[in-house]
């Protein structure tokens, strides 16, 4: 018989919180990153940040920047830098269709969850255009709105 699993499990995936509240997220790509090992198990014990990120294609290849991976905390002097470019993995095609809606303009291309797929470490992609101060309002007067309804519901029971 196998042991239990354990009650206290590190969650699977993380999010990037700034994304939904600054642009409008248009799409979605998935892309494999090459990590060292330490990075690996650094992301595994949930030292990972994605709130600063952005990618760049730099000579038909795209790179994530500010993807802070804290220095595991066991590492020697190998340890990876918390800051370094990280390439991506993606296939040519996409690359080429990122490429051509970035340089139409209004575009960034920025990183939404780091997350584990079948033991893999992916990074879900987006191209989303900044919301303007407009939008941000008017996005609070509708959670605003649903919150007041979702109140009077409950009242109602």
């Amino acid at each position: 018989m196998s042991a239990k699993p354990s009650s206290h499990q590190r969650p699977l995936e993380f999010r990037n919180a700034k994304v939904r509240r600054d642009f409008i997220i248009g799409d979605r790509f998935e892309a494999g990153i090459v990590l060292r090992g330490t990075e690996v198990k650094s992301i595994r014990n949930g030292r990972v940040q994605l709130s600063d990120s952005f990618c760049r294609i730099e000579k038909g290849e795209v790179y994530v920047y500010n993807l802070h991976i804290d220095e595991y905390a066991f590492g020697n002097i190998n340890n990876h830098p918390p800051l370094r470019p990280r390439k991506l993995l993606l296939k040519t095609r996409e690359i080429a269709k990122i490429r051509h809606q970035m340089e139409a303009g209004g575009r960034a291309f920025i990183p939404l969850r780091i997350y584990f797929k079948q033991g893999l470490i992916k990074l879900e992609l987006a191209l989303c255009t900044g919301k303007k101060l407009f939008d941000k309002r008017e996005d609070l007067k509708k959670r605003a709105a649903l919150r007041e309804v979702e109140k009077a519901m409950k009242f109602r029971r």
